[in-house]
């Protein structure tokens, strides 16, 4: 069991990172082969372009990453922003860490531009997502590959950037590679 220590003392400060490299992600995750567990989908993923972490006793511990995207939702096209490579080190997991970083990630996203934010997650995380005010799309949603058009086969989430943001209606395909 973990015990979410959130409220203990100040919220870790979040920073903008100029850039977010393996060697990073190594130092919040370690070095295996398949840090997100996602390998076996198979999909080819897209680097995200804005990256937002904590650092705790001079480690990075978490790290969020966002990118603008091209959507089609039904017959409209415009952008989303994607979100991506939210990861948390074992070791200080159930400290609202995840919370704080994707906190500032998503105060980043609202002046992006676009109404939305997606993210794919893997099944079990639905409901960390879930508290953190995400909402699972019904419905499958296609995304780009080199080989053309396949179905996410994660769970995909959204959560709305501005006020009166609607869930999105009608079909809902990625015109990109996912991020």
């Amino acid at each position: 069991m973990t015990t979410d220590h959130s409220s203990d003392g100040p919220a870790p400060a979040v920073v903008r990172l100029a850039r977010y490299t393996t060697t990073d992600l190594q130092e919040i995750l370690g070095d295996g082969s398949d840090p997100f567990g996602v390998a076996d989908t198979g999909l080819i993923w897209l680097p995200k372009e804005e990256h937002f972490g904590i650092q705790h006793d001079g480690r990075l511990v978490a790290h969020a990453g966002l990118l603008r995207l091209p959507v089609s939702i039904g017959e409209n096209i415009t952008d989303v922003v994607g979100v991506g490579g939210v990861a948390v080190a074992p070791d200080v997991r159930g400290r609202g860490l995840a919370r704080h970083v994707m906190t500032a990630a998503l105060d980043h996203a609202r002046t992006m531009g676009p109404r939305h934010a997606i993210l794919f997650c893997r099944p079990p995380l639905v409901p960390l997502y879930q508290r953190l005010g995400w909402q699972a799309l019904d419905g499958d949603i296609r995304v780009e590959q080199p080989s053309g058009s396949v179905v996410m086969p994660l769970r995909t989430m959204w959560t709305p950037l501005h006020e009166n943001a609607e869930c999105p209606a009608g079909e809902v395909r990625l015109l990109s590679l996912p991020m």
